[in-house]
C-alpha cells in the first residue's frame, strides 16, 4: 500500500471522527441552552472536520491524477465537502449554530455511505474523460449541498413552530429562518442552472447531443422546475411561512431521487455513476 493510500485512510477514518464528535456536540449545545463554550467546541470540530474532508479530497485527486468525481464514493465525500463549507459560512453569518445538527447529520450519513463503498481509484470511462468534468460535477456540489441545508431549516422552521409556545423570539427565529431558506435555494439554483448547461455541453462533445432524456438529465430538469417554482411563488406570490419550509423539504427530496434514486433504478446514461 502506498504512502498516498495511508495518507487517504489515515484522514478519513479522522473525519468521520470529528464529524460524528460535531454531531454530538451540537446536540449537546442545543440541549445546553447554546452554551458558548460547546457551540465554540462543535463549530471547531466541524471546521477540523472540513479540512480533514478538504485533506482527503486533495490526496486522491493527487494519487488519481484527476478531479475526485468519477464515482459514487468521491461523489459522496464532494457533496459532503461542498454542504460544510456552505454551513460554516451560514453560521458565521447568521450565527444559527443549530442547524449545525443537520448539517453535521447529513454530512455524517453521507460519510458513513460512502465508508461502505468501494475506494479503489480506477481509471475513468471515456465518457468521462473531459474538462467539462469538473465543472459539471463542482456546480452540482454546491448546488445539492446548499439544498441539503436548505432542507434542515426547514425541518428546523417546522419543529420549532410546533413545539416551541408563541412568543417574540419564536416569531423573529421563523423569520430569520424563512429568510435563510429562501437565501439558500437562491444561491443553489444558479449553481445547478450551471450544472444543467454544462451537462449539456459536455453531452454534445460525447455523445453528439445535447440534451438525450437520459432519466439522470430527465430527473435534474425536474428538479431544476421544483425550485424554479418555488422562486418563482416567492418572488410573485409572495409565498412565505410554514409553504417555504414544506417547499425545501420536498425538494430536497426530489434532489435525493435525482441523485441517487435514479441511479440505481433507472438505468441510462449516466449508469456509470452508480
Amino acid at each position: 500500500m502506498s504512502q498516498l493510500n495511508n495518507l487517504e485512510i489515515m484522514s478519513f477514518e479522522i473525519l468521520r471522527v470529528l464529524f460524528f464528535l460535531s454531531f454530538l456536540f451540537y446536540i449537546i449545545c442545543m440541549v445546553s441552552r447554546k452554551n458558548k463554550v460547546i457551540s465554540f467546541i462543535s463549530t471547531g470540530l466541524f471546521a477540523l472536520g472540513f479540512l480533514s474532508l478538504t485533506f482527503n479530497l486533495v490526496v486522491r485527486t493527487y494519487a488519481a491524477g484527476r478531479a475526485p468525481f468519477s464515482n459514487l464514493y468521491e461523489s459522496l465525500l464532494s457533496f459532503a465537502w461542498g454542504l460544510v463549507l456552505i454551513y460554516l459560512i451560514i453560521e458565521k453569518i447568521y450565527k444559527l449554530n443549530i442547524l449545525g445538527i443537520f448539517a453535521s447529520g447529513i454530512t455524517m450519513v453521507a460519510i458513513l455511505y460512502a465508508s461502505v463503498l468501494p475506494k479503489e481509484i480506477e481509471p475513468l470511462v471515456p465518457a468521462l474523460k473531459s474538462h467539462w468534468l469538473t465543472f459539471h460535477v463542482l456546480c452540482f456540489v454546491f448546488a445539492y449541498g446548499a439544498f441539503a441545508l436548505s432542507f434542515g431549516a426547514g425541518i428546523y422552521y417546522l419543529l420549532l413552530d410546533r413545539i416551541k409556545k408563541d412568543s417574540e423570539e419564536k416569531k423573529k427565529s421563523l423569520i430569520t429562518l424563512e429568510d435563510l431558506i429562501y437565501k439558500i435555494i437562491a444561491f443553489a439554483f444558479p449553481w445547478m442552472t450551471l450544472g444543467i448547461i454544462t451537462g449539456a455541453i459536455w453531452a454534445n462533445n460525447a455523445w453528439g447531443t445535447y440534451w438525450s432524456w437520459d432519466p439522470k438529465e430527465t430527473w435534474s430538469l425536474i428538479t431544476w422546475l421544483v425550485y424554479a417554482a418555488f422562486l418563482h411563488a416567492r418572488y410573485n406570490y409572495k409565498w412565505k411561512g410554514t409553504v417555504t419550509a414544506i417547499l425545501a423539504i420536498t425538494g430536497f427530496a426530489v434532489v435525493m431521487f435525482t441523485y441517487l434514486g435514479v441511479n440505481f433504478l433507472l438505468s441510462g446514461l449516466h449508469s456509470y455513476a452508480k
